[in-house]
């Protein structure tokens, strides 16, 4: 079963670091489809204080105002007793951090990176895994505590900017909602109660954590809302008691927390018959537990997801056709191209650039050939037309073969009736002569214009597009941005789903 969770440990990293935020996209998202638990808190409901107590390590920033202000996915791996405790960062995969302290400033400087020091909210996720023998399996994301008004240096718009993105977690509905309130408050007026039954109104994926019990003023207590009486949820609620300001100024050790916090249930009249189930330790069982139960209960629905769109995003793929490539393959591609040109090939639609440039040198080529194609027809016209010369009319007369009549004198031979026989002849002869270059002038004009200018064209590409800068030469086969940017941006998701496939593959669970 632990598997299950590193499975899911696992494509959460893919998907962070190949842009799948589950943002609203043109593109799928796997992002939104993973079982995840998303923990939502006012900023005074002991939120991060929640997670250090589950972890067993001060490692949150801390502050007034908003501190969280983009969603950490807080990966737990449960080591072996006596393995040394520390931390990474998916931004620093190379770097182990054994010092929470440091741990808490990169959360602080990759928050700024990201958002800059402008007090500005992101809703990339930072992921940070921890490994110690003093946690469950288990994974969350700690969400930017929702709040009601904006601090200095806020647009007002951050406090709808923080609900839009807790919602955009927890609305989906293979996210578990881990609602934190205090109970030191009115729990009609929690914002994670009232967040939750928003899109959770049966509360079937609710886990409910009431925070500062021991804060309560005199003579009150939460038993009401711990049994499930004050507002049900489908699962129990559980208590937990936390560090105090004074405790946290102090560093009191956190395991000795727990140990008070055990005591502290287990001690109170009023909660002793519900501390088998009260605690942060219980919280984090509990937490892992359920959560790996919805990933078990959720593979299928993935496989089918991830099977499915893997033949969609290849189907795209090959359709937009394969990417450019940058080096001696573009001389390649382009004798193949101007090649294909030649036999009116559609290929080129897809560069515009190249289609206009052969088409260019193209028109170019048979425009420097055209004087010459021009010669030539004229000179099979000359050659037909210098066969009639004054020789072949002075002895047509006499020709029988052309009805003439040697033995006619020279003033007999030049009447009406020769006359019409060299009209005869000579319109014969132009008829046929027409019909001669009808088909040889075509071919001349082939010969010396369209054979001239494609060999003229060839040359052009072999030699002056030869010689080109690599820059250059590459903008010719530049394609409509929008198609390469999405042709970019679905081979990041294709990457990332069957990277998602190939871990499902791997990973054998009980049905």
């Amino acid at each position: 079963m632990e598997n299950l969770i590193s499975l899911v440990n696992k494509i959460q990293r893919a998907c962070t670091a190949l842009g799948d935020h589950g943002e609203a996209s043109a593109l799928p998202t796997l992002w939104d489809s993973l079982p995840a638990i998303a923990v939502v808190g006012g900023q005074s409901s002991g939120k991060s204080s929640v997670l250090e107590s589950i972890v067993g390590k001060d490692f949150l920033p801390r502050g007034s105002g908003i501190v969280t202000r983009r969603p950490l996915v807080l990966q737990l791996h449960k080591l072996d007793e006596g393995g040394r405790e520390y931390a990474e960062f998916l931004h620093l995969q190379r770097r182990r951090f054994t010092d929470f302290a440091a741990v808490r400033k990169e959360i602080q400087d990759e928050t700024d990176r990201e958002t800059g020091r402008t007090k500005q909210i992101s809703s990339v996720p930072i992921h940070l895994s921890i490994y110690s023998p003093n946690v469950v399996n288990l994974t969350l994301i700690d969400l930017p505590g929702l709040t009601k008004v904006a601090v200095e240096g806020q647009p007002d718009s951050v406090v709808q900017d923080i609900e839009n993105m807790v919602r955009s977690y927890i609305e989906k509905p293979n996210s578990i909602i881990l609602a934190i309130s205090p109970a030191n408050q009115d729990l009609a007026t929690s914002d994670a109660i009232k967040i939750s039954r928003e899109v959770d109104p049966t509360g079937e994926r609710t886990l409910g954590v009431l925070t500062k019990i021991d804060l309560m003023d005199k003579g009150t207590d939460a038993v009401e809302i711990l049994e499930g009486k004050a507002y049900r949820l489908k699962f129990p609620w559980v208590g937990v008691v936390n560090r105090s300001q004074a405790d946290i100024n102090k560093n009191v050790d956190m395991i000795a927390a727990r140990r008070r916090e055990r005591e502290y249930f287990a001690n109170t009249p009023e909660y002793k018959h519900l501390a088998h189930r009260m605690g942060s330790e219980h919280l984090a069982k509990v937490l892992s537990n359920h959560l790996e139960t919805v990933i078990k209960s959720k593979i299928p629905g993935i496989q089918s997801l991830i099977n499915k769109t893997v033949a969609e995003l290849e189907t795209e793929l090959s359709r937009l056709g394969k990417p450019i490539a940058a080096d001696a393959g573009v001389h390649a591609l382009l004798k193949d191209l101007v090649h294909k040109a030649i036999n009116e090939t559609v290929e080129l639609k897809q560069y515009p650039a190249l289609r206009v440039e052969v088409g260019n040198a193209a028109i170019d080529s048979l425009d420097r050939m055209r004087e010459q194609s021009k010669k030539a027809a004229l000179l099979l016209v000359d050659m037909e037309s210098s066969y009639l010369t004054v020789d072949f009319f002075r002895k047509l007369p006499q020709d029988v073969e052309k009805g003439g009549n040697p033995t006619h004198s020279i003033f007999d031979r030049y009447n009406d009736s020769y006359l019409r026989r060299i009209g005869t002849t000579v319109l014969s002869y132009v008829n046929m002569v027409c019909a001669g270059l009808r088909n040889s002038i075509p071919k001349s004009v082939v010969y010396c214009q369209v054979r001239e200018a494609k060999r003229s064209l060839l040359d052009h590409f072999f030699a002056e597009l030869g010689k080109m800068e690599q820059k250059k030469l590459s903008s010719l086969l530049n394609e409509d941005p929008a198609v390469m940017e999405r042709r970019a941006a679905l081979g990041k998701r294709l990457e990332l789903y069957r990277a998602a496939q190939a871990e499902m593959d791997s990973v054998a669970w009980s049905k």
